[in-house]
């Protein structure tokens, strides 16, 4: 009975879908690493900074239509990037580490972004990570593993999709590639590539395929967080707008875009609350703009937001039946970002950093003593890992998911999170629920508790791919 139902659900979908007219043009918005507790502490947050108890929608919750997505992969409750990519990219579940393929790892799994293309729309992808990551790489590449970063960058340029954008390229794995393979590559298929949202404006207009990267990108490939970055670096937003614009160069052909906010998982991976906030601020910063396309194309725009999975286990409350997440604005970096602060700070002194000026730092980038009282148990907590920290000359860093950090740094950012009453339950993924939101054409179909293979079929079904 429930199979019957479920079928029936589905035809009736597909029957609905079929009798409206297609969205010309669709946004896929994939935040990495973003449950619906990130969603929701950001909220929080927004709310509490104003001196308000409450939450201050963004503007991607504002959208009409939800709901939540179950994200387990073929061989895992808790998956990773890869498969749960695979599931958003073509609604097929594939095992973790495989990339745009079936668990067998022979067969490809056909992405919505190629269904588009085959149907003469042009596609847009874009991330805050390197270009050749799972989720941006689910989209036109199948991989045994996602760590075959080379062979990914090679299918980015057999894709023929008409626009890239993110950080770089993701340095290959295997020491006989050469680093420049990959850009070779995009060239000699007729990519033109841009270094900055100040180069794509100068060579847009004469390119026929783009490729737009970061003009001087940090040596893991990735964007900076949105905390840390200065005002030449590049940003989703920009990312975004450039897509839009490289896209209507030819508007009648309709266009298919995904864009990932790929840092709030590596901020959640570091148990960084601070950081995941913003990043998350950042990723609805992208969304505007694609908003603000739909509110002059209503009637032929879709915009879909969801997640890949949750990073971190991510709690709202440590037990004390409150929480205090204004505290949060008075971090200014990233841990990893502060890591590497103090060591350049002791390079510059030519020797070991003192309590106090340890200390100090600590008033100054997270607003402890001075702007956020600490308990006396907090303090002595960092006096202990300024010791073991600095005491014998610089100790061993944490090695975080996608960056390394000392101890000092690592339990200054716990010791927040503490304070803002934000628990974390792990450093990897978890197995709980991401959200979805919609807006425009086809919108309605996505409310309710469905699977994340269901996403990418039901963009299929209504965008007529």
């Amino acid at each position: 009975m429930k199979r019957i139902t479920l079928t029936m659900c589905m035809m009736l979908l597909v029957l609905t879908a079929s009798a409206k007219k297609a969205p010309k043009y669709v946004f896929y918005f994939i935040g990495d690493g973003m449950g619906v507790n990130q969603v929701m502490a950001t909220q929080f947050y927004l709310s509490d900074v104003d001196g308000n108890l409450g939450y201050s929608p963004l503007c991607f919750t504002s959208f009409p239509y939800s709901g939540l997505v179950i994200t387990n992969s073929a061989n895992s409750y808790v998956t990773d990037s890869a498969a749960a990519g695979t599931a958003l990219a073509s609604g097929k579940k594939t095992n973790n580490n495989v990339l745009g393929m079936l668990p067998d790892k022979e067969t490809p799994c056909q992405s919505i972004a190629e269904m588009a293309h085959e149907k003469g729309r042009r596609v847009a992808i874009g991330t805050t990570v390197c270009i050749d990551h799972a989720t941006p790489g689910v989209f036109y590449a199948h991989q045994a593993s996602r760590d075959n970063y080379h062979q990914i960058g090679i299918e980015l340029s057999q894709s023929g999709f008409e626009f890239f954008g993110g950080a770089d390229f993701h340095t290959p794995f295997d020491k006989d590639i050469p680093d420049e393979g990959n850009y070779v590559q995009a060239e000699n298929a007729g990519y033109t590539i841009a270094r900055g949202y100040a180069d794509y404006n100068a060579k847009a207009k004469s390119a026929g395929k783009m490729l737009l990267l970061e003009q001087n990108p940090k040596s893991d490939h990735y964007l900076s967080f949105a905390i840390d970055r200065n005002e030449n670096e590049m940003t989703l937003s920009q990312i975004t707008e450039a897509a839009i614009d490289f896209m209507m160069k030819e508007p009648k052909k309709g266009f298919f875009m995904m864009m990932e906010g790929g840092k709030i998982d590596q901020a959640c991976h570091g148990n960084d609350a601070a950081t995941f906030i913003q990043e998350t601020i950042d990723f609805d910063n992208a969304i505007k703009i694609a908003y603000d396309f739909y509110l002059k194309h209503k009637k032929e725009t879709l915009i879909v937001v969801t997640a890949d999975h949750e990073t971190g286990a991510v709690g709202l409350s440590n037990g004390a039946y409150r929480m205090n997440p204004k505290v949060l604005q008075y971090q200014d970096m990233s841990e990893g970002e502060f890591s590497a602060y103090l060591e350049q700070k002791g390079r510059e002194i030519g020797d070991i950093l003192t309590w106090e000026e340890v200390e100090e730092e600590l008033k100054k980038h997270y607003g402890f003593w001075d702007k956020i009282r600490l308990s006396n148990k907090q303090t002595d907590k960092l006096r202990t890992t300024y010791v073991e920290t600095f005491g014998m000359g610089p100790g061993e860093l944490k090695e975080e998911e996608y960056y390394k950090v000392d101890k000092m740094s690592d339990e200054a950012t716990r010791i927040i999170s503490e304070v803002a009453q934000i628990s974390w339950g792990t450093g990897t993924h978890s197995g709980g629920y991401v959200p979805v939101f919609a807006i425009g054409v086809g919108a309605e179909f996505f409310t309710g508790q469905m699977d994340n293979t269901e996403i990418p079929m039901k963009i299929k079904q209504v965008a007529k791919y």
